[in-house]
C-alpha cells in the first residue's frame, strides 16, 4: 500500500509541474506575432538589472543593441553598460530557421542558442561563460521575451547552475526613440 500511495503522489506532482510549465506555444493567439529578425533591426536601447537568489539587485546595467540582416542571416551587436563602469560587448550571430525557430552563437555562449518563438513571446535558451572576481562560470540561461507593443519588449532571464536558479534578469527593450543612448 505504501508504494502505491508513492507511485499515486509522485504521478500528481508530475502532472502538477506540467500544468505549472510554460510552453512557447502556449502564446500563439494574437493578431500581431512577434519576430526578433523584424523587431531587432536597427538601434535599440534596453535597460536591466540582474537579481541574486535571494532577490537582491546586484548590477543594473544599459544595453545599445544593433541589429543587421541579410535574408534570413542576423548580427546583433550589443555594448553593455553597467552601474559599476565595467563595458562590454556581445555579438550574436543569428539564423532564422523554420517555423519561427532560430539558432545563435555569441563569442561568450558555449555551443549554439536555440530558441522559437509563437505570436508574442520568443524563448531563447543557451549556456554563457559569465566571469565572476577570477573565476568564469557556465550558467544555463533560459530566456523569455515578451512583447508589449511594436516598439517594446520585457525580458526575464533565469540563471541556472547545475538547474539551481543563481540569478534572475529583467530586461525592458525601446525602440520608440532610435537616437537613444545609455552613454553621453
Amino acid at each position: 500500500m505504501n508504494k502505491l500511495i508513492k507511485i499515486i503522489f509522485t504521478a500528481l506532482m508530475m502532472v502538477f509541474l506540467y500544468a505549472c510549465s510554460t510552453y512557447i506555444k502556449q502564446y500563439n493567439k494574437v493578431d500581431t506575432p512577434f519576430d526578433i529578425k523584424t523587431y531587432f533591426t536597427g538601434p535599440v536601447v534596453a535597460w536591466g538589472m540582474v537579481q541574486n537568489y535571494s532577490g537582491q539587485v546586484t548590477r543594473r546595467f544599459c544595453v545599445e543593441i544593433q541589429g543587421s540582416w541579410q535574408g534570413d542571416e542576423g548580427l546583433l551587436a550589443e555594448k553593455f553598460y553597467f552601474d559599476d563602469g565595467e563595458i562590454t560587448y556581445r555579438n550574436w550571430q543569428l539564423v532564422k530557421l523554420a517555423n519561427g525557430a532560430y539558432q545563435g552563437t555569441a563569442e561568450d555562449v558555449i555551443g549554439t542558442a536555440s530558441g522559437q518563438h509563437a505570436g508574442f513571446a520568443f524563448h531563447w535558451q543557451y549556456y554563457l561563460q559569465v566571469p565572476v572576481d577570477d573565476d568564469v562560470y557556465v550558467l544555463h540561461l533560459d530566456d523569455w521575451m515578451y512583447q508589449l507593443d511594436s516598439d517594446r519588449v520585457v525580458n526575464k532571464t533565469k540563471m541556472k547552475k547545475l538547474g539551481v536558479t543563481v540569478a534572475d534578469i529583467t530586461l525592458f527593450f525601446d525602440k520608440s526613440m532610435p537616437d537613444q543612448r545609455c552613454q553621453g
